[in-house]
């Protein structure tokens, strides 16, 4: 009986062997899991008859350290949570290895080349569609008119009425305080420079006059516009005219290029400029905020990911979109997941259902760009684990070389 037992614990030694083994060859292997040996006695009825490797422990909820790998396709979880993506039998299977890039078809795919799952957009609406494949669009954006336009300034309350005021001139410096020129887009992607020229009237003391011009050319779609700042405080009151919109301090301007395209909206083809912010104090005119909407058509040039887990495509015309996001997974009993590879596994029914969400949003862990996470091996501890085999497996040689020794010693005295 005793040599049985013996044996039994070394081949139960092996096993663990081979565990150990196995961790420390993947020490270095990105999203790895280590596992853990767990001995269970043996019995016959209440008689012991030796041990067994009753089950294998994956350290799953245990996070590896993490590495910058600078691609800004690469990306770990920060938390609880697995990457999806779907073989070619359509399963899903999870991971925590983040490597990602466009496959010839299109998609988002992971290092094995399945198509990574996740929420599909298309810009340049923000909405998430339905749980699936990430397409990457790689063709050409059309260009986007101006619609919108922000400029915030302080005008100085040190300015005094120029010289020439009276006879305004935009190529006499004398007839104006400031000239600040913003780049628009026509609907066609052409870019129109509209000029604001500032003139103070030293008989109104709170309010600046705005002239403007489009490509060096006065608009008449553009009428004069008069900012006024409360005395008290400096901050812009009103902006005359009244606004044509919802948004307070601003004006909408019809702007219309001399033999170009529109530029503005659809329908009225107006831009709407806003001042929020434009204040009135002595000192310096400074500008804060001078930035418009719209764009020129450009060509798709890449993709990377952001910390929101959302798929940007970059364009030729220096715009970027978002064209998804991906999917994080979370499960009841990760635990209990199905292992079918070093770092993929399967959902099952003791792990329960996965619950899906946007990186960083419930369960899920947020996202760390451009960095990958590591295998949560602890060489020190395997190193340990496996000198304690050695001893315990020499224990149990050393038990099969006495009972040898005993059977020996009997069939001699027989």
């Amino acid at each position: 009986m005793g040599f049985d037992i013996a044996l039994s614990g070394i081949q139960a030694i092996n096993q663990q062997l081979d565990t150990i083994s196995h961790n420390i060859a993947n020490a270095g292997t990105y999203g790895f899991k280590s596992s853990r040996a767990n001995f269970s006695s043996l019995y016959a009825g209440s008689t012991p008859t030796g041990t067994e490797i009753g089950s294998l422990t994956q350290s799953i909820g245990q996070n590896g350290g993490t590495v910058s790998t600078g691609r800004g396709l690469d990306a770990s979880i920060n938390g609880r949570g697995f990457f999806v993506s779907k073989d070619n039998q359509g399963q899903s299977v999870y991971s925590r290895v983040g490597i990602f890039a466009k496959d010839v078809n299109g998609f988002l795919v992971n290092g094995a080349g399945q198509r990574v799952q996740g929420y599909p957009q298309k810009p340049p609406s923000t909405q998430l569609g339905t749980l699936g494949e990430l397409p990457i669009p790689t063709g050409q954006i059309p260009a986007v008119a101006t619609t919108k336009a922000s400029f915030s300034l302080n005008v100085s309350r040190d300015w005094k009425t120029p010289v020439n005021a009276a006879t305004f001139d935009p190529t006499d410096w004398k007839s104006f305080n400031m000239s600040k020129s913003t780049v628009l887009h026509d609907s066609l992607g052409g870019e129109r420079i509209l000029t604001q020229y500032f003139i103070k009237d030293d008989t109104v003391p709170d309010a600046i006059t705005i002239k403007y011009m489009l490509d060096g050319v006065a608009d008449p779609g553009a009428p004069d516009t008069t900012l006024t700042f409360a005395p008290a405080t400096g901050q812009l009151a009103s902006v005359t005219p009244p606004p044509a919109s919802a948004l307070a301090n601003s004006v909408a301007l019809k702007l219309t290029p001399a033999g170009g395209a529109a530029i503005g909206d659809a329908v009225d083809a107006l831009v709407v400029f806003d001042y929020s912010g434009s204040t009135n104090f002595n000192g310096e005119a400074t500008t804060a905020v001078n930035a418009a909407d719209g764009y020129a058509s450009g060509s798709y040039v890449g993709v990377e990911l952001n910390e929101k887990g959302a798929l940007i495509a970059k364009y030729t015309n220096g715009e970027k979109q978002s064209v998804g996001v991906l999917a994080i997974a979370s499960f009841p009993d990760e635990g209990a997941l199905t292992n079918i590879s070093d770092t993929s596994w399967t959902a099952n029914a003791q792990s329960g259902t996965p619950l899906y969400d946007t990186p960083g949003v419930g369960m899920a862990g947020a996202l760390n760009v451009a960095r990958l996470e590591q295998s949560n091996v602890d060489i020190t501890s395997e190193l340990v684990g496996l000198m304690t085999s050695q001893r315990n497996y020499q224990a149990n040689s050393k038990v099969i070389q006495t009972q040898s020794a005993m059977m020996q010693s009997l069939m001699q005295a027989l």
